[in-house]
């Protein structure tokens, strides 16, 4: 398995809940993963996905450079690029990194492909379309892919057809190799019907090549009781985690009289601070419905990797608004979340582009109906009116009047958290996915041994040996 960022983001939990799930269905797999091990635990591949089996590719060297895309290194690895364009970023976009800098990633990722051993597997299975991909295919072409779209590759395509910024300046050539890529995989795994339509339209395969799987949720994630009180006093007053542009994680901070707003309905954010989850949007919107709350209501942000942000940052928009009641509580690592939910009462998500929408399902998995909008993943996750609220895209006055109904109706919202948990129970464990995923696996594997069965009985010369 591969992977060629450090673990951040909803993709990185998929890969390693997929790997898990490989090894629990009887495969035997090595991952081979991009790491910052100058970043403590927190982005180190080795304590995120914590396997016996693990080839790591570090990015601390090359970010030492001072251009960390281009870096060169017999025994290291370039910083990896990114789907997203934020100015000053170390992880450049993709589309702005010309032929030479490609190159390089792709003969340094042709080297770790060898050191993880993959002339000797049956299977690679690639997460993202990336500079892997390209490895793989010239280094062991005779190995079969799975890919495995997650909705960020598409964004950057779709902005592409779209008419790219003047700084992607090689954004055509990108766009053409992550089509190859995609054409030279024996499957695509997609995790929605939506992403689905997107995949065979920006990638121009047919759809008999995609397999359509979603994500699935840990068994960590279910209702539990939590003092919490003291869960938001340790997280936002003795060890915060919000961060200011520009500064450190605990930058921002609260005393004990801040707390006061935690003491109604939570609604909590868990993501990235990306242009598509629509940050600012979301807290506009909780601007408008909290003077229309009929009991004390909150709204915690819980993600912001440090020091990456697209658009205003969540705490100038609070600011600019003047708004209480309004938390950041930083970066946390994944199994934290369960706690958080714990803690909460309402999902509340406003990303226009998701492709499927793995917090939805773990909120619900813990009795935490979600408020999304209506498109993509959500679509398919939320049933709206009975599990959680689906909201028009982009709609700040939807998103509040569904805030306003999930903080002055409580009752309602914990029988919509009682019906969520049922429904993905019966839809979104990883142990069901997991026996998809190794039956998909085990058929690619078996038609490669069926093609080299075939090549042997036509070709006399090879059957002799």
């Amino acid at each position: 398995m591969g992977f060629y960022f450090f673990p951040r983001g909803g993709s990185a939990h998929a890969a390693r809940a997929i790997a898990d799930e490989l090894d629990r269905n009887g495969l035997d797999l090595t991952v081979l993963a991009g790491s910052r091990s100058d970043l403590g635990d927190d982005a180190s591949a080795e304590s995120f996905f914590a396997r016996e089996q693990l080839i790591t590719a570090d990015f601390s060297r090359a970010l030492a450079a001072t251009d960390p895309p281009a870096f060169r290194a017999p025994d290291a690895v370039p910083m990896h690029g990114s789907y997203e364009d934020r100015p000053g970023a170390k992880d450049r976009v993709f589309a702005a990194l010309d032929d030479a800098t490609f190159e390089t990633h792709v003969n340094a990722w042709e080297r770790e492909l060898d050191r993880a051993g993959a002339v000797t597997c049956d299977l690679l299975y690639l997460h993202h379309l990336t500079p892997i991909n390209e490895a793989a295919a010239r280094s062991f072409p005779d190995v079969p892919v799975i890919g495995h779209v997650h909705g960020s590759e598409l964004l950057m395509l779709e902005r592409i057809a779209g008419g790219a910024p003047a700084g992607w300046l090689h954004a055509d050539a990108w766009a053409e190799r992550m089509c190859d890529w995609a054409a030279r995989c024996s499957r695509i795994v997609v995790n929605s019907p939506n992403g689905l339509e997107r995949a065979i339209a920006l990638l121009d395969l047919d759809p008999a090549r995609f397999a359509l799987i979603p994500n699935g949720f840990a068994p960590a994630f279910r209702p539990q009781a939590i003092d919490r009180k003291a869960h938001w006093r340790r997280h936002l007053v003795s060890e915060p985690r919000g961060w200011r542009p520009d500064e450190g994680p605990g930058s921002v901070r609260y005393g004990e009289a801040d707390l006061a707003g935690l003491d109604g309905t939570v609604l909590l954010y868990s993501g990235r601070f990306t242009e598509v989850k629509r940050m600012t949007l979301l807290i506009e919107a909780f601007a408008a419905a909290r003077a229309r709350f009929s009991a004390p209501g909150s709204l915690v942000l819980l993600g912001g990797y440090p020091g990456e942000w697209e658009g205003e940052h969540p705490i100038e928009t609070i600011e600019r608004l003047a708004v209480p009641d309004v938390y950041l509580a930083g970066w946390h690592g994944h199994d934290e979340l369960p706690g958080f939910l714990a803690a909460s009462d309402v999902m509340v998500h406003a990303s226009v582009r998701e492709q499927f929408g793995l917090v939805l399902v773990e909120a619900m998995a813990c009795g935490v109906p979600a408020i999304a909008v209506d498109r993509g993943g959500p679509s398919m996750i939320i049933e709206d009116g009975e599990t959680g609220w689906l909201i028009p895209p982009d709609d700040r006055e939807a998103m509040a009047d569904a805030m306003v109904e999930a903080v002055n109706y409580r009752r309602r919202t914990a029988i919509c958290g009682r019906k969520g948990r049922k429904a993905v129970l019966e839809r979104y464990t990883w142990e069901r996915i997991g026996r998809d995923l190794a039956e998909l696996a085990r058929e690619v594997i078996g038609e490669r041994a069926g093609r080299h069965a075939a090549q042997l009985d036509f070709d006399p010369a090879l059957s002799r040996r």
